[in-house]
């Protein structure tokens, strides 16, 4: 800065005001300011600025899982809303992982990036609680709700109702999801059939492996003739879902429907298509960042916000 400051003769202070993006400075200064750093190539050292207190421009963005194409969809929308922003972003994957989780958190904090989004494990964990409170930087989290947090996410029990009422209008009879019991889609899912179907005809079933999932599918259908309707937790569960049925010779959707979640493209192409929760993915990057940096321009208490967004089906071939 001091370089420019003598090749543009202006002060060093006005040179660091315009590189920091202070508009309080004459238009023609700040485009010669903005020419010379152009021409020098001029870097700015973004973790040496963090240090001194400044901000850096960057965000964080934890994910559990980027090889699901949701959070790669969300992850991008989310960089599109940071540019306009003037800020980058850095990525982390957790991959479901708490331990990685908390060591890229531990990461986050060394980069001083100006303010975290974060996709939660379980968020409801006295642990993920206990280690947010450590962050010395705002944090937003994005699909999930969690207790005392901004918190931008879609309602996962009203989706969870949605699809129920959706497989009870086609006929099906017998229900299963795949995925944990503690996931607020299948206690919705649960909910809404349990005024409608005896309770004892809906289930939830975690696997390890495809083979086990082959197996444990093949003794549930077996315990019955009834059509049955199956929810996966996300759109990779439902492929899996998908070439299970077909290895067992069940016909789709006659004798078992599958519904995902996330309406990825791929569900899209594949035969039969497959039906999908779809998640307003753009809306919700748009308000987890504008959140975000609402945090990181007014620090303070504030309350946390409680933002739900709405769902849609996107019924196709495999229901």
């Amino acid at each position: 800065m001091t370089e420019i400051a003598r090749l543009t003769n202006v002060s060093q202070p006005t040179v660091s005001r315009v590189l920091n993006g202070n508009q309080n400075v004459a238009p023609e200064i700040r485009e010669r300011v903005l020419a010379c750093a152009r021409e020098h190539d001029y870097q700015l050292n973004a973790l040496a600025k963090g240090l001194q207190g400044s901000r850096t421009q960057l965000l964080g963005v934890l994910v559990t899982d980027i090889s699901n194409g949701f959070f790669a969809d969300l992850t991008k929308q989310i960089e599109i809303e940071a540019r306009k922003n003037g800020c980058s972003i850095i990525l982390f994957n957790s991959d479901y992982d708490p331990v990685k989780e908390q060591e890229y958190l531990d990461v986050v904090r060394r980069y001083r990036v100006d303010g975290v989004l974060a996709v939660p494990i379980r968020e409801t964990s006295a642990e993920w609680q206990e280690y947010v409170k450590k962050l010395d930087v705002p944090i937003v989290s994005v699909t999930r709700r969690a207790e005392n947090l901004d918190s931008v996410y879609v309602d996962h029990p009203q989706a969870g109702a949605m699809v129920a009422e959706h497989l009870l209008a086609r006929g099906f009879e017998r229900f299963l999801f795949i995925g944990k019991e503690y996931d607020g889609k299948y206690v919705g899912f649960r909910q809404a059939m349990a005024g409608r179907a005896p309770a004892a005809q809906t289930a939830n079933l975690v696997y390890q492996d495809y083979a086990q999932l082959q197996d444990a599918l093949r003794v549930w259908l077996q315990a019955s003739e009834a059509r049955a309707g199956i929810f996966a937790g996300n759109d990779i569960y439902a492929l899996q879902v998908l070439a299970a049925l077909r290895g067992l010779g069940v016909s789709i959707p006659a004798e078992a429907g599958v519904i995902g979640f996330d309406n990825t493209s791929t569900g899209r192409y594949l035969t039969p298509q497959l039906s999908s929760v779809s998640q307003p993915i753009e809306l919700m990057a748009r308000e987890a960042v504008s959140r975000l940096m609402y945090r990181i321009e007014h620090p303070g208490r504030h309350p946390a916000l409680d933002l739900p967004l709405q769902a849609s089906l996107a019924a196709r071939e495999s229901s």
